[in-house]
């Protein structure tokens, strides 16, 4: 059944359908339309689906998740996490805790975008947590370590953790905010074209793709890197096992892909596209309203591209999977294959995950 909000939205989309000049027969459902009269109007009918869709879709789906972390990896339900990391002795050590979605504690982050931008924060916080307990655990020496010893490196670890947040807000908004705008500007001195509006933030999306896809591909040569990257496979196909068959083993986990549609790779991606498009339509001509407005964009863009990773990953049409694509692809240096210690690792996470949500009774949805 569909939603007040979803049918009130639905209705705007038909409308808009209407004012293209489709005949009233054409615009009583949008999967029914056929044989526009032309095609712009069926390109427009496309534009406007691919707007509208996302938007109606119901929160009522299972989706289970995670990330890698330092010998390990992290696994959430709805409800609930859990993070399981190698020891350097061998076993794996495991934490697990309950969760709230944010619309249950706040009811506006609900609604599409908004929903995103709760959802993405609660990753946030809660990957910094995996990461604090991952690098503890896989810093512990074989033996029992002393409670000083332990409480010693808590505290480092916190002011380490601060300090790396801060520097990575602040590489993150000098690498792809600044500095592409920085290059963009210079570029323009030399190619009188690049001062119209929108060719200059083509440009400036182009650079900062360049820049991210460069970034990427350097930091893949760590050796360190790499095995983060096998433990994030070991995620994918653990979740996609899950996803796919409902069992959650060794065996089934490793005949799965380990591409996944709704990795953080793909939604990076999509947000620098996302970001591209926004930003056309940005009126400032000067360098300081430029990048003042990048920034302060900076949560709708990434609300409307939580939206269309979340659909794309449920979406069974060919434009949708068409669209993830090059998120699938840049997944082939963000994952390596894993071998079955890493699965098992990753297994044991999503199984302690999912004992939480049972235990707790609640519905396997999202927000």
């Amino acid at each position: 059944m569909m939603s007040c909000r979803a049918q009130v939205i639905l209705n705007f989309g038909l409308a808009v359908l209407g004012c293209l000049g489709l005949s009233r027969a054409n615009r009583r459902a949008l999967p029914l339309i056929r044989n526009p009269k032309s095609k712009i109007q069926n390109y427009l009918r496309r534009a406007v689906r691919l707007a509208v869709l996302p938007l109606i879709q119901g929160p009522e789906e299972v989706l289970v998740g995670g990330q890698a972390v330092i010998e390990g990896v992290m696994m959430r339900s709805p409800h609930s996490y859990a993070v399981a990391v190698r020891r350097p002795s061998g076993s794996i050590a495991l934490t697990q805790s309950f969760l709230e979605r944010p619309s249950e504690r706040y009811p506006w982050l609900k609604y599409p975008i908004l929903r995103g931008l709760g959802t993405l924060g609660q990753a946030l916080a809660l990957g910094i947590r995996a990461l604090r307990y991952s690098a503890r655990t896989a810093m512990e020496e074989a033996g029992p370590s002393s409670s000083k010893a332990a409480e010693k490196t808590s505290e480092i670890s916190n002011w380490l953790l601060t300090l790396n947040i801060l520097f990575s807000v602040a590489f993150f908004i000098v690498l792809y905010k600044f500095l592409p705008l920085y290059l963009t500007t210079r570029v323009q001195g030399y190619y009188p074209i690049v001062k119209n509006l929108l060719v200059f933030n083509f440009v400036d999306g182009l650079i900062r793709i360049a820049i991210f896809l460069g970034f990427l591909a350097l930091i893949a040569q760590s050796t360190e890197i790499k095995r983060v990257f096998e433990y994030h496979g070991a995620e994918h196909k653990v979740v996609w096992a899950f996803e796919s068959t409902g069992r959650l083993d060794v065996a089934t986990a490793r005949g799965c892909t380990r591409f996944h549609p709704r990795c953080g790779t793909s939604f990076l991606l999509v947000v620098m596209v996302i970001a591209m498009l926004l930003y056309m339509l940005l009126p400032f001509h000067s360098f300081a309203g430029k990048f003042i407005g990048r920034i302060l964009l900076l949560p709708l863009i990434a609300g409307v591209s939580f939206e269309f990773i979340r659909f794309a990953a449920k979406s069974r049409g060919a434009l949708w999977q068409w669209a993830s694509q090059p998120g699938l692809w840049l997944q082939r240096v963000t994952t390596r294959e894993p071998d079955d210690g890493q699965l098992e690792t990753a297994v044991k996470a999503l199984e302690a995950a999912m004992e939480l949500e049972r235990s707790r009774g609640g519905e396997l949805v999202v927000a």
